[in-house]
């Protein structure tokens, strides 16, 4: 049945969008994350969940569990640089005081339209950036953010729209941290991604700017790989010119399908959280992390300037394909 239906995760308010082959349930009071995604068909979940005795570890690390949202994604040196004149310092979260993956955790999104009909079901939320005292200190430009969840039979959209609400431009990149599950048999799946380069990082995980040619197994990446044996925290380059989609495939066909718009998603990050077993987190990203302190242009780490009053949209697609019984 396509449409929308309420229940609760440790207190809180979820959403649950229901349609023939899936059910994908939202938090929107806790980072409007998508916390599960349940296959009706082969019966599994596809994404990390948090179970209820999580709420702890959720509330300190939300990235951890389902598709978080990340603004922006991945480390800034020392938390902090300048555009347009104004200085942006984050909160410097990690080991050697340089900041990770973003200003959005747990913030509480309002719910402002369900949608249901024949064809599918969708939910929209929204957060005003200039209701979070502590976002507000960290990146003083107002943003409206308005996430679209929409689900049709077995694909799930999320439309993310960004305005500006202030008279000066503003920084901007989002990338999703997405807990795909291997289910402890990482030998059962293989990974196909077009990438065209691999990141230099240094010894603090921040970018140089250089790009590497493609190596060893990443050069087998597009054609796929088995994700047996994987250890990966990996920063990738977006192949130009080709559909920016990942596809982890089962080895009875089952696929999971992740696409994004190219023209926005220049990189990719893969990672395993140690040796492959149960996870391999793609993630999208339109920035480079670190991208406003590199000396490189926008165009090549995907830095978006957010012009005031005009909004950008930012388009990603989740397709489960069922193998054809025979």
């Amino acid at each position: 049945m396509k449409q929308v239906t309420k229940s609760q995760w440790n207190g809180y308010d979820t959403y649950i969008l229901h349609s023939r082959n899936l059910e994908i349930t939202l938090l929107p009071r806790l980072g409007n994350n998508i916390i599960a995604i349940r296959d009706l068909v082969q019966n599994r979940d596809i994404v990390r969940r948090p179970d209820e005795n999580d709420l702890a570890f959720y509330l300190q690390k939300p990235y951890h569990f389902g598709v978080p949202l990340l603004i922006p994604p991945g480390r800034i040196h020392r938390g902090q640089f300048e555009y347009e004149g104004i200085r942006y310092q984050f909160d410097q979260n990690t080991a050697n005081d340089n900041h990770i993956h973003g200003l959005h955790r747990s913030q509480s999104w309002r719910v402002s339209d369900i949608e249901e009909d024949e064809d599918g079901c969708s939910i929209t939320t929204e957060l005003l950036t200039e209701n979070d005292a502590h976002w507000m200190e960290q990146f003083p430009i107002p943003l409206k953010l308005e996430m679209t969840f929409s689900l049709q039979n077995e694909v799930l959209t999320q439309r993310l729209r960004v305005t500006n609400l202030s008279s000066t431009p503003a920084p901007f990149g989002i990338g999703y941290h997405t807990w795909f599950l291997l289910d402890g048999n990482p030998e059962e799946w293989m990974l196909h991604l077009p990438v065209s380069g691999l990141y230099v990082q240094n010894d603090e995980q921040l970018p140089t700017g250089e790009i590497e040619a493609l190596h060893d197994e990443w050069s087998s990446l597009e054609k796929g790989i088995n994700m047996q044996g994987r250890n990966w925290d990996t920063l990738l380059r977006a192949s130009e010119g080709k559909p920016a989609v990942a596809h982890l495939r089962r080895k009875d066909g089952h696929t999971l399908k992740y696409s994004v718009d190219e023209a926005l998603f220049k990189h990719w990050v893969l990672y395993t959280k140690g040796e492959s077993d149960q996870f391999l987190c793609i993630e999208p990203y339109t920035w480079l992390p670190n991208a406003p302190n590199l000396p490189l242009t926008d165009e090549v780490t995907g830095l978006v300037r957010l012009e005031p009053k005009q909004p950008i949209d930012f388009v990603t697609h989740i397709e489960v394909i069922t193998p054809i019984e025979r």
